[in-house]
């Protein structure tokens, strides 16, 4: 948005100069190449069986979030208890959750942003559950290594866990 090029644009321009830094370190192209804009359908559906499942639940606004209450072992990977995984809570309470600590999993659309249609109403997907569902169609139910740095356990890692054990 600040760049005032559009999301797609950027996003091409973005992977263009990955691919190239790839190249550079004579990293080899991997043998799985998924996009999350390509995998809207896939992650509309993880969120609903989620919601199914009572792991998440929908706002009157049409964002869905994660209900972390829900999942006992959140906070397992980062050996945090709830009370004190709320000091990693980033942004102010949205009053339509139940606690600061449940995630989107959906975000409503907001002006100029990119959206799809969804069954809560056009908006794009939370930054944990791309990976999620898209480690499930590569990978299947089980992923035995997810790497990523330290400085990602929590909340990240901690989120695509917990949605994805839910889901089982």
């Amino acid at each position: 948005k600040e760049t005032g090029i559009p999301a797609d644009a950027y996003a091409k321009m973005m992977i263009k100069k990955i691919d190239k830094v790839m190249a550079e370190m004579e990293v080899g192209d991997p043998d799985v190449w998924l996009k999350a804009t390509e995998n809207i359908g896939n992650i509309i559906n993880f969120v609903s069986v989620l919601i199914e499942k009572g792991h998440a639940y929908s706002t009157e606004n049409g964002d869905v979030y994660f209900d972390v209450e829900s999942f006992p072992a959140y906070g397992k990977l980062s050996n945090r208890n709830l009370e004190d995984a709320l000091n990693g809570v980033r942004i102010d309470n949205d009053e339509s959750k139940k606690s600061p600590l449940d995630f989107a999993l959906w975000k409503s659309a907001k002006e100029g942003e990119i959206c799809w249609d969804s069954p809560w109403g056009k908006g794009r997907p939370g930054w944990h559950i791309e990976c999620s569902a898209m480690n499930k169609v590569a990978f299947g139910d089980t992923v035995d290594i997810h790497g990523g740095g330290r400085d990602l356990i929590f909340p990240h890692h901690e989120n695509e866990i917990a949605q994805t054990e839910a889901l089982t």
